[in-house]
């Protein structure tokens, strides 16, 4: 709720967050917000912060950034000469990466079917022992959080292999990157503070209003220079200007969103509905079992996938419990096999609404099979 409220304090504003001189408010409490999520997510103090609309364009922002500095290494300058003769860029990627991703891949040029994508295991985490010797200009990324199982790729074996190379690494956190702000999963992410970059949503897990995301990058020049321009009419301070690091001119207010989700939850709060609701992601799965329900993955995080027989089958059973209006949950595949998708994320959900929801699916499933 005091997300709500602070975004329709900074749309009654209306000002163009992009700079200091139309916003001052604004890129004040985003600066604050951006050094309390990198406290909270435990990233290194001078680690440039992008707010951004979601991970989509948060994992393009990384990738821009990871681009610039690995032509630099060749003494290419991607920004003013593009990609016309340019080195070729080795991207390396998981067989379930998530196709936002190679969305920005496309966006950026390096092409979305051009990556090298590595073995993963049934969990669809990334197998190191697959990754093949790196050479030359190279972005290798990673998975905190799979969208399907919740499972987070080796992040800190990777991470040693790929800089051992000289190669960047990415990792696409959408959801699973809140880990680290809990003491009692942040085992899941260990080594994301080797990485060069990482992307992330906030109107997941810190439950603020549609758009926002962050990105992470820790060669803050590497950001920049992706992302900044200068102009006449643009004046530059010394401080924080939101635009040298985010690929809008024209954005929303949207650390002042942030700053009220931090300020309000705290770092226990956050800690606490994470935890809550990855525990209820576990009651999920437990009830659904118990059903006689076959669980797909392994609960590590909050996500839980279901299997109600064959595709047919498995498309009747979700669009029926969608119908019925006690929960909503989205039907997926999962390494070939069709499946119901589960994901807690609410800080509105209780273990009321879980029990709730656990009697409607199997109810609903049941009377169709």
């Amino acid at each position: 709720p005091a997300t709500v409220a602070a975004n329709w304090l900074a749309t009654a504003w209306d000002n163009n967050a992009a700079f200091s001189v139309s916003a001052p408010s604004a890129v004040y409490l985003e600066k604050i917000a951006v050094q309390w999520l990198i406290d909270i997510l435990h990233f290194p103090e001078d680690c440039a912060v992008s707010l951004v609309t979601g991970t989509t364009m948060a994992n393009l922002t990384c990738l821009a950034a990871a681009r610039n500095y690995v032509m630099k290494q060749t003494g290419w300058n991607v920004e003013s000469k593009g990609l016309f003769d340019a080195p070729h860029v080795t991207v390396i990627v998981g067989a379930e990466v998530h196709p936002t991703l190679l969305k920005s891949l496309g966006i950026l040029g390096m092409g979305r079917d051009r990556v090298v994508a590595i073995p993963v295991d049934d969990q669809g985490r990334m197998i190191a022992a697959k990754i093949p010797v790196i050479s030359g200009p190279t972005i290798v990324c990673l998975q905190a959080g799979n969208v399907n199982t919740g499972a987070f790729d080796p992040i800190d074996e990777i991470c040693d292999i790929a800089h051992n190379a000289g190669a960047w690494v990415h990792v696409d956190g959408a959801f699973g990157l809140w880990a680290a702000a809990s003491p009692k999963l942040n085992h899941l992410v260990k080594g994301i503070e080797k990485a060069d970059s990482c992307a992330t949503d906030l109107h997941k897990w810190l439950n603020v209003p549609y758009d926002n995301g962050a990105a992470f990058v820790r060669d803050k020049q590497s950001l920049v220079e992706a992302m900044s321009f200068s102009a006449a009419y643009i004046p530059d301070t010394e401080k924080r200007e939101p635009f040298h690091y985010t690929p809008e001119t024209s954005r929303r207010a949207r650390g002042v969103d942030v700053w009220a989700a931090l300020k309000s939850l705290g770092r226990k709060g956050m800690a606490k509905l994470i935890e809550r609701n990855c525990r209820q992601a576990k009651m999920f799965a437990d009830g659904l079992s118990n059903a006689g329900f076959e669980i797909l993955n392994d609960v590590v995080l909050n996500q839980v996938l279901v299997a109600f027989g064959d595709k047919d089958t498995n498309f009747k059973i979700v669009k029926a419990i969608q119908d019925e209006g006690t929960c909503w949950c989205g039907i997926t595949e999962w390494q070939s096999k069709p499946a119901m998708r589960i994901s807690v994320s609410s800080w509105a959900t209780t273990d009321e609404d879980v029990n709730q929801s656990i009697e409607a699916i199997t109810r609903v499933a049941k009377s169709l099979t």
